[in-house]
């Protein structure tokens, strides 16, 4: 990796660098004594956190309580009240120190967490008859998780939970259209803070039982140093061939996507090095950067591991987690390969080649150098997908042997290079604990998102759910595809200022359940999984769409290119992501629903990738060449052919047994193109006039 020369890595990475530590929870620097405090209160929640995923037997309210609590603690004591200060008041910004103010409204807020747990006797005799005490203690639960809600995550959240605690007492005086009958100060306590099916909901539950466990796997081999082995292992692969850099880019984000569940962080990771690169071999700088954005967004679809909204998704649709491995498989890793697609494209556009081999890392040297990264990974797979643990035990065998090798590779390294080992020893230790500490502050947007987010669940849960299916259906006239189309639109709305864990709790509350009811009065069966997934697509979307996506803005400041421009171009290299979901809802072969046979799994996924293919070169303007503007719907229709064969079946009058006949006729449009368009093929190394 020497041999290669990585510039533009200054000002603009340092505001990556920023951003990606804002969204990963680091937010104050304390000099002095209290610089320890952060740090060991994080430290301990990974404790309790390992603890109870191997011998600590806890009821599942304490465990939410006591997550819920640290994450609050954490939260005042790490985030000042303002980012400028007013007044002259500096003591609300101040980053270098904890303000007293901020130890007090901590150690209240955390207690308010608590307070369920350490009277869970009481509360549960008077449950829907709250005294005072518990009123009390209940509002200050919900406001000081709505404020902390608000230093981390932002005002979305906050607003939109905020806008849905009103209408819970406003309901009866609304207007017919929306007007349900309300709720009462004692029954929304019981509901929020003294029950699970609010904040103490089964979102808080994913977050603390499983979801924890992952985060901490991917900061320990962040710590260790994995980052940088899967993107030189990408380019030691890929870096050669057309365009090699952005594809090293993709195959790079996807596996960084192990190591962290943040698109920032994603970013900073692989597009330190692959930008520079794409730039070098001659992308322009907003490409660059689009690439990067779409490689580091879609890290959270490709199984095994998701994101954190995969976890809910079990829970919700009630099924083991490796069944939402299964249906996410064929629409992810066709939206990658689609990706890896366009980049080819791009290439091709601009007449690029890839970088000489002397420039590139060796595949082999490479690869050996970091097997001890690959074990850890090859067993948690080995445990979800093969002995079918739960994914808590999984994620917590791998994080043991994560540690081993944390703990080893040091001092290995160290020999081989006659260096001492006592310092390295000490080293592998010290990233240890630094990763338990790291793990903590990732986890803390996370666990707020869902606690706030179960505010709105709660919220629908007494008595909104049939109000907001009935809305939706007048809003829609009952259209499916309709109001499809306004899920989506709402989705991408919401999730410019929510993460994608909040985007998906909120919209699989309030919409999941009508694409279901609503596909049934048009006496068509929607799948649970397939509404609940169309939900976390569209959250994942929206973590580039512009005009607030910071995964652009990240990008777009190491490439040193405008913002929007590079949100732009990045959303529309996701446009192939976004067709998959109204895909898969009304082709539900696509999320393998049924589905038992590897061989029609097989073809299901590789014609859908032809599809995504014809989509891409329709929407990108180009196959082997610039496409003309006749070319267009023959693509579109070998989309649609490859993508929905049960539609045009039914068109044809063929029994749907017989639908997959009718691959043939979208392969052979495809082809179509690829004939009309190959005279047009530039030639050799020549740069078309119209690239």
């Amino acid at each position: 990796m020497s041999k290669i020369e990585y510039d533009d890595r200054d000002d603009g990475l340092e505001l990556a660098k920023r951003m990606a530590e804002e969204e990963e929870g680091i937010g104050r620097r304390p000099q002095g004594p209290t610089k320890w405090v952060i740090p060991t209160v994080c430290v301990a929640w990974s404790f309790f956190q390992l603890s109870i995923a191997s011998w600590f037997i806890l009821d599942t309210t304490f465990i939410r309580a006591i997550h819920l609590g640290f994450a609050l603690l954490v939260v005042y004591l790490n985030y000042p009240l303002l980012k400028k200060p007013i007044l002259g008041l500096k003591f609300l910004t101040a980053k270098d120190r904890i303000p007293i103010f901020d130890f007090i409204i901590a150690i209240v807020a955390s207690l308010s967490a608590l307070y369920i747990a350490i009277d869970y006797e009481g509360m549960t005799l008077r449950y829907g008859d709250p005294i005072t005490r518990d009123i009390v203690i209940g509002l200050v639960l919900v406001f000081l998780l709505l404020e902390a809600s608000r230093r981390v995550i932002g005002p979305a959240l906050p607003v939109i939970a905020g806008a849905f605690i009103i209408y819970a007492f406003a309901g009866p005086y609304m207007p017919d259209l929306i007007a349900f009958k309300g709720t009462s100060m004692n029954r929304f306590v019981g509901q929020m803070t003294m029950s699970t099916e609010g904040i103490y909901g089964i979102p808080l539950d994913v977050s603390a039982t499983i979801v924890f466990l992952f985060v901490l796997f991917g900061a320990m081999l962040d710590k260790a140093g994995a980052g940088q082995y899967f993107i030189r292992l990408a380019l030691s692969l890929l870096g050669g061939f057309k365009g090699g850099p952005a594809k090293a880019a993709i195959m790079g984000s996807g596996l960084t996507g192990l190591v962290s569940g943040s698109s920032i962080a994603n970013i900073v990771t692989t597009g330190t090095f692959t930008i520079p690169l794409m730039k070098k071999v001659g992308y322009p700088a907003k490409k660059a950067a689009a690439v990067e954005v779409a490689a580091s967004t879609d890290g959270q679809l490709a199984p095994p591991i998701m994101g954190a909204a995969a976890f809910i998704i079990a829970e919700y649709v009630n099924v083991p987690y490796v069944e939402v491995i299964k249906a996410a498989a064929v629409p992810a890793f066709a939206s990658y390969a689609a990706l890896f697609y366009i980049t080819h494209i791009e290439a091709s556009k601009l007449g690029l080649k890839g970088m000489s081999r002397e420039e590139l890392p060796q595949f082999f040297k490479t690869f050996i150098g970091g097997l001890q990264y690959v074990v850890p990974i090859l067993v948690l797979l080995y445990e979800l997908i093969i002995v079918r643990h739960s994914p808590e035990l999984a994620a917590f065998h791998a994080i043991w042997i994560m540690a081993v090798v944390m703990v080893l590779q040091r001092p290995i390294q160290a020999y081989f290079r006659k260096e001492p080992i006592g310092p390295a020893i000490k080293l592998g230790i010290t990233e240890i604990f630094a990763a338990l500490a790291a793990g903590a502050r990732n986890m803390v947007s996370v666990a707020l998102a869902t606690a706030a987010a179960g505010i709105i669940v709660g919220v629908v849960a007494l008595g909104l759910g049939q109000l907001i299916t009935a809305i939706i259906d007048t809003l829609s006239g009952g259209n499916i595809h309709l109001m499809l189309v306004i899920t989506a639109i709402a989705s991408l709305i919401i999730g410019m200022g929510l993460p994608t864990t909040a985007t998906y709790i909120v919209m699989a509350s309030l919409t999941a359940p009508a694409i279901v009811e609503i596909g049934a009065m048009n006496d068509f069966i929607v799948p649970l999984m397939a509404a609940h997934l169309f939900c976390f697509y569209f959250g994942i979307l929206a973590d580039d769409t512009p005009p607030v996506g910071l995964a652009a803005y990240a990008a777009a400041a190491i490439a040193k290119s405008p913002p929007i421009a590079t949100g732009i171009q990045g959303f529309m290299y996701d446009i192939r992501t976004a067709i998959l979901p109204f895909m898969f809802i009304f082709n539900s072969d696509l999320i393998l629903h049924n589905v038992s046979s590897w061989p029609q799994g097989l073809l299901i996924f590789a014609m859908a990738c032809f599809g995504n293919f014809a989509f891409a070169s329709a929407t990108q303007g180009w196959f082997v060449a610039k496409n003309k503007i006749w070319e267009v719907p023959l693509l579109l229709t070998a989309t649609v052919v490859l993508m929905r064969p049960d539609m045009i079946a039914a068109l044809a009058g063929m029994p749907h047994e017989q639908r997959y006949w009718v691959y043939p006729i979208g392969l052979a449009l495809y082809g179509l193109v690829y004939l009309m368009q190959r005279p047009r093929m530039p030639k050799g190394d020549t740069i078309p006039a119209t690239a």
